[in-house]
C-alpha cells in the first residue's frame, strides 16, 4: 500500500503529491507563525476529491476504501504539509457511514463530498477524565423532539472550522447502567445554527497549530432526528470512528517518517565538514538507516490494519499498534533529523523544527502510548489490568 512502486495507488500518491507543491514550505510557515487554518489547503483538497475519498459514490464521493485514504494523508506528509486539519472529515465516516441512518447519510453526505459542508470536529475528549471515556459529564436529555446538552469537551480540534461535530454524551447515568460502556449517545450535531450562548468555543494555546479548542454546551438543543444509531449504544459506535482515526493518523506519522529521513539522508550527503560529506561517517549514517527500518515496518503494521478495517474485520489491537509503531517511528526519525541538521534544524527556514513539533504530539494523541501499551498487555496479551 505504501510503496512508490504499488500500481493501485499510483495515481492518487501522484495527484496529492502534485497538488501539494502547490503550498511550499513558505506557505504552512506563515501560518504556523500566526497559528492560522490551512483554508486554501483544505479548500483544494475539497476541490479535487480527496476529502470525500470515503464517501460511497451514491452520495457524490469517491467510494474509496480506508488504504487509500491513508495513502492521502501519507502523502501530504511526506511532501512536508499538514494533513491534520482534515483528516477528521475521514476517520469520523467510520461512524457515520456504519451506524448513521439512510436518512442522515442522504441529508449530509452529499454536501460533505461536494465541500458545502465540514464535518471536522470529533467531541470525545473532556477535561475530568482523560481516556477515561466512560466517566464523560457531558449529558443529553430527552426533551420533547430535542436532547438538551450539557457539559465541556477540551482538546477539541477544529471546531471554529466546521460546521458538524460528531459529539459523544451520557444519556444513562453511569451508575444506572449495567456497563461503563453503556449508556452513552453519539450525536451529529450541527454548529451553523443561531446556537447563541449555549455554545462557546475557545481556544487553546498549544505549542503547534492544530486549532485545538475547548467548547461548552450549557442547554444546547439538538434534535432527536441527529442521534447517530440506538441511544446508549454510542461507544461501540466511535469505537469504528476510533480505529479509523489510529489507522489515519498512523499512516500520517510514516509520512512524515518518509519527510525526516529523506531530509535526513539528503542533507547528511550534501553537508561537508573536514572535507568529506557528513553521510560518510557511520555515526551519522546508522541513525539514518534505522529510521528508516523502524519506518518501513511500521508501514507495514498501517497497511494490515487497514486492510483488517475495510474487510470490516476486528482490528482494534491492530489499530492501537499501527498507532504506536509509527508515531515511535516518525519520532525517532524527527531526532535522528534534528540531529543531523544540527543547529540548522533550529532554522524556522528549514523546517525541520516546525514538523519536529507537529509529529511530537502523535505520542500522546489521539491515545497515549502508555495506554495503547496497556491495551496490548491486557487485550491482546492476557495479562491483568493494571487500573
Amino acid at each position: 500500500m505504501f510503496t512508490d512502486y504499488d500500481p493501485g495507488y499510483e495515481q492518487i500518491r501522484s495527484g496529492v503529491g502534485s497538488l501539494c507543491e502547490k503550498f511550499p514550505a513558505e506557505y504552512w510557515r506563515d501560518l504556523d507563525r500566526s497559528s492560522a487554518y490551512p483554508t486554501q489547503f483544505i479548500d483544494a483538497l475539497t476541490e479535487a476529491g480527496y476529502l470525500a475519498a470515503l464517501i460511497p459514490t451514491e452520495y457524490g464521493g469517491a467510494g474509496l476504501d480506508l488504504k487509500a485514504a491513508c495513502v492521502i494523508l501519507e502523502t501530504i506528509q511526506r511532501a512536508g504539509c499538514n494533513g491534520a486539519a482534515c483528516h477528521a472529515q475521514m476517520y469520523i465516516m467510520g461512524t457515520l457511514l456504519r451506524h448513521g441512518s439512510e436518512t442522515q447519510k442522504g441529508q449530509y453526505l452529499p454536501d460533505l463530498a461536494a465541500g458545502k459542508l465540514r464535518l471536522q470536529a470529533f467531541g470525545v475528549s473532556e477535561p475530568t477524565c482523560g481516556t477515561d471515556t466512560t466517566r464523560i459529564q457531558t449529558t443529553a436529555v430527552r426533551d420533547g423532539d430535542d436532547y438538551v446538552i450539557t457539559g465541556q469537551k477540551t482538546w477539541i480540534s477544529r471546531s471554529e472550522h466546521t460546521d458538524l461535530m460528531l459529539l459523544l454524551a451520557r444519556t444513562t447515568p453511569r451508575e444506572e447502567v449495567v456497563k461503563p460502556t453503556l449508556g452513552m449517545s453519539v450525536f451529529l450535531v450541527d454548529l451553523r445554527e443561531d446556537v447563541g450562548s449555549s455554545v462557546t468555543i475557545r481556544p487553546i494555546e498549544t505549542m503547534i497549530n492544530h486549532s485545538t479548542t475547548e467548547v461548552f454546551f450549557d442547554g444546547f438543543r439538538v434534535p432527536a432526528e441527529n442521534l447517530i444509531g440506538a441511544e446508549g449504544e454510542g461507544f461501540r459506535y466511535i469505537l469504528d470512528g476510533m480505529n479509523a482515526e489510529r489507522v489515519l493518523i498512523a499512516a500520517e506519522c510514516v509520512g512524515d517518517a518518509r519527510y525526516f529521513v529523506t531530509r535526513a539522508s539528503d542533507y547528511a550527503n550534501e553537508r561537508e565538514v573536514f572535507d568529506r560529506p557528513i553521510g560518510q561517517n557511520q555515526g551519522v549514517q546508522f541513525p539514518i538507516a534505522d529510521a528508516h527500518m523502524k519506518t518501513e515496518a511500521a508501514a507495514l503494521m498501517v497497511e494490515k490494519a487497514a486492510t483488517l478495517f475495510d474487510d470490516d474485520e476486528t482490528c482494534g489491537a491492530e489499530a492501537n499498534m499501527a498507532k504506536y509503531l509509527a508515531s515511535e517511528a516518525s519520532w525517532s526519525a524527527a531526532d535522528v533529523c534534528m540531529q543531523t541538521f544540527g543547529g540548522f534544524a533550529f532554522s524556522t527556514e528549514y523546517d525541520i523544527e516546525r514538523k519536529f513539533r507537529e509529529t511530537r504530539l502523535y505520542q500522546i494523541a489521539p491515545i497515549s502510548t502508555n495506554l495503547i501499551l496497556s491495551h496490548v498487555a491486557t487485550h491482546v496479551l492476557g495479562m491483568p489490568k493494571s487500573f
